[in-house]
């Protein structure tokens, strides 16, 4: 790897990591010496990333900067690939026209040309049912509250076809191949409720906060079912 392609790996590397990581930690991953890569983040400093940090404590990489990726090794760029048609095929017409709109500008923000790499790419997502890509709005509307973290008035049918009405905090959507299931705090029941967006009859979006960060909703919800999981099938 020469010294390009290793500055801009030190700023891949910065980019993924939300907190300050040491000198020796980058060299390693880089493979190189602890002094060389002083040497790096000095050049890149020079050059204008805004990286914070010093020798001893570790670096960090301010918020908003972008810089566009020297190259895609051939398995990255499957990977984007297959993820984005992916999306594209779910019943979530924005997030589908998202992934599309994403794919275009991986393809124009590298040094290389990437249209016709990306066109070529003989990978693809199989759907196990065919709906007609029908879009199903209210996926939008949970995916802003989490966005947002505020609070929305269901209506929602139970099996046998009774509704009710309660307000839930959502925290995260599953899609699977035939359904979709949305994961929140059901403030009427004060726990955890998983509804299925197909038994979702309405949904407003509200002012009223969440009762905590989603953030921390999110690892109450998985340490639960983590522990049913090793219950069911213990530790296997």
């Amino acid at each position: 790897m020469d010294k390009t392609e290793r500055l801009f790996s030190i700023m891949d590397a910065l980019r993924r990591h939300r907190h300050p990581v040491t000198a020796q930690a980058l060299a390693d991953e880089q493979g190189v010496s602890v002094r060389t890569l002083y040497r790096d983040i000095q050049t890149l400093i020079g050059l204008g990333a805004p990286i914070d940090g010093e020798a001893g404590i570790g670096y960090l990489l301010r918020p908003g900067f972008f810089l566009p990726p020297l190259m895609f090794s051939p398995e990255e760029l499957e990977a984007l690939v297959l993820g984005a048609r992916w999306v594209e095929a779910r019943p979530d017409g924005a997030l589908a026209k998202a992934a599309k709109a994403a794919l275009g500008k991986i393809a124009t923000a590298s040094p290389d040309d990437l249209r016709d790499r990306i066109g070529n790419t003989g990978l693809w997502p199989v759907r196990t049912s065919w709906n007609g890509g029908q879009d199903e709005p209210l996926l939008a509307v949970f995916r802003e509250a989490m966005r947002v973290e505020k609070a929305v008035e269901i209506t929602y049918a139970a099996e046998n076809g009774d509704t009710s009405s309660r307000a839930i905090w959502p925290i995260a959507i599953a899609y699977y191949e035939e359904k979709q299931i949305v994961a929140a705090w059901c403030t009427s029941r004060q726990d955890f409720r998983n509804f299925r967006i197909d038994r979702i009859r309405a949904a407003a979006p509200t002012e009223a906060r969440y009762g905590k960060r989603r953030t921390q909703l999110a690892k109450e919800w998985e340490a639960i079912w983590q522990a049913e999981q090793k219950q069911r099938y213990g530790d296997n």
